[in-house]
């Protein structure tokens, strides 16, 4: 687990989640979108995909409802239009006619659901609050990634090469024979380390530069 002090500093702040919801048919909209008011969700409406693209504010969408098929931009279209974007909101489509090969290929390029109408406002609703869980899981993760690897930007050289070492397994005696330095200067570089990265243990570091994938940034240099 990371250290209290990286996940304080680089903890995921929650906040209202807004849902886009995008269908051809105002009466289900003006439905839906009391069902979501009434669960405490912010709320945007469209009535075609050309129109969500066209919003200033396309980020600002956590989770997108959308009708499979709509005339001008189909669903599948749309969902094509995000990906290509690098839009990360969570996508759940809706259809009267659904079909298992519009099913495989939404779900394929990322939809966290599909749900086919008559809706249930109870099931679009937890599928939207499951949605929305991974989404808030996923931008903790993120958040804390970029933490980590602030931290580890101001590591020098020399603390890297030490890094990678204890990352290995080597102790302090081994650490200092392969750097050419005494054995109390690589236990004064492993402390400036862990202080930097705020953690307390070659454990708890381990962890926080694995899961922010920053292993690959740890060159050995060779030693004669």
């Amino acid at each position: 687990m990371a250290s209290a002090a990286v996940t304080a500093s680089f903890q995921y702040r929650a906040r209202t989640a807004c849902v886009w919801l995008v269908d051809d048919d105002r009466g289900l909209v003006h439905a839906l979108t009391c069902v979501f008011h009434a669960a405490g969700h912010d709320v945007r409406t469209f009535v075609s995909g050309e129109l969500l693209l066209a919003a200033s504010d396309l980020a600002a969408a956590d989770c997108i409802v959308l009708d499979l098929r709509m005339p001008g931009m189909t669903g599948l279209e749309l969902q094509r239009a995000l990906v290509r974007a690098g839009n990360c909101a969570q996508v759940i489509f809706i259809s009267a006619h659904a079909d298992v090969a519009s099913c495989v290929q939404a779900m394929k390029a990322g939809a966290a659901d599909f749900l086919a109408k008559p809706l249930d406002p109870s099931e679009l609703l937890a599928a939207v609050q499951a949605a929305l869980a991974r989404a808030r899981l996923s931008s903790a993760a993120q958040a804390e990634r970029a933490g980590v690897a602030q931290l580890f930007s101001h590591l020098t050289p020399r603390e890297r090469e030490v890094l990678e070492r204890l990352l290995q397994g080597k102790r302090n005696k081994e650490i200092a024979r392969d750097l050419g330095a005494s054995e109390k200067t690589i236990k004064v570089h492993r402390s400036r380390l862990q202080l930097k990265m705020r953690v307390r243990s070659l454990a708890e570091l381990a962890s926080c530069i694995e899961r922010a994938g920053l292993r690959k940034y740890l060159v050995q240099r060779q030693t004669p």
